[in-house]
């Protein structure tokens, strides 16, 4: 069962504008949806749309005026994932670099490509400097690559909107699950892989939420396309490589298109936001 609140509060009302949110995953092989439901206070239309991405978006539409706007999302699932995950992946994954088939390489051009052309000197010293070998696996390539983003770097919760630049995370020495997982895919898309960012929520039944990284809110990591594997997870926050603990919501080739909750309002006789605040609970059905 998952949980995810959010509210926002203003000093007097204001008039909300079109809101789009990413809080459903679609089903899949990996994973299955048992149930789901959408609470919106002030009341909303809401239309469902997949983005170009194939993500379920759910575009709200308000008519009233009001001094709170409250979104309450309620899952129930079945995740599915690999016991013993990369050892298998391994084997089937083939040498580093990697070499994707002529319509596989085409399809995945985007997601190849540098999102962040200015920071790919520092990313490729600094993957050089922490990998200066590399292993003749890709799955080994891409398991080292996020263990060295877990060991390099602290973890640190920000309030701010927004993903740090690669560059920066190399230069703070810090960042969060978003950050890292930025860093991961731009550092993979620079060995010649495609990458794309995952936002979705962490639990692990297997383990005290307490002794990861990451829970509580959402969470992001990254997908990497392997020849003969196709995409495997990787959250280097945690270093854990297609857990059941992972489980995702959307894929986008940039953070910026991955935003759980996104809209406008207009301020009506100067109103302003006054908080927001998110609450997210990921518990296993007993």
């Amino acid at each position: 069962m998952i949980s995810h609140k959010t509210v926002y509060s203003y000093d007097r009302p204001v008039q909300f504008g079109p809101h789009d949110l990413m809080l459903r995953p679609r089903d899949g092989h990996d994973m299955r949806i048992l149930g789901s439901s959408l609470t919106v206070s002030p009341p909303a239309d809401v239309g469902w749309a997949y983005d170009t991405f194939g993500n379920s978006v759910a575009r709200l539409t308000f008519h009233e005026p009001a001094q709170e706007l409250v979104i309450a999302s309620e899952l129930r699932l079945q995740r599915y994932a690999l016991d013993d995950p990369l050892p298998r992946i391994g084997r089937r994954a083939g040498a580093y670099p990697p070499r994707y088939e002529s319509d596989e390489a085409f399809d995945l051009a985007a997601l190849v490509a540098i999102d962040r052309p200015r920071d790919a000197e520092a990313v490729r010293a600094w993957v050089a400097a922490v990998l200066p070998e590399l292993p003749h696996g890709s799955a080994e390539v891409l398991e080292a690559l996020s263990t060295a983003v877990h060991r390099s770097f602290v973890y640190r919760r920000r309030e701010e909107m927004g993903v740090q630049s690669p560059a920066e995370t190399i230069a703070k020495g810090s960042g969060t699950c978003r950050d890292f997982a930025f860093l991961f895919m731009e550092a993979a898309r620079s060995l010649g892989y495609a990458a794309r960012f995952v936002t979705g929520y962490l639990y692990d039944p297997a383990t005290d939420a307490e002794t990861l990284t990451g829970g509580g809110a959402t969470h992001a990591w990254a997908d990497v396309y392997l020849p003969g594997a196709g995409w495997v997870e990787f959250d280097p926050t945690n270093q854990i490589v297609a857990s059941r603990s992972l489980v995702r919501v959307a894929t986008t080739r940039t953070p910026a298109q991955a935003v759980p909750v996104s809209g406008t309002f207009v301020s009506l006789d100067g109103a302003s936001q006054t908080s927001m605040e998110v609450e997210v609970a990921v518990l296993s059905a007993r």
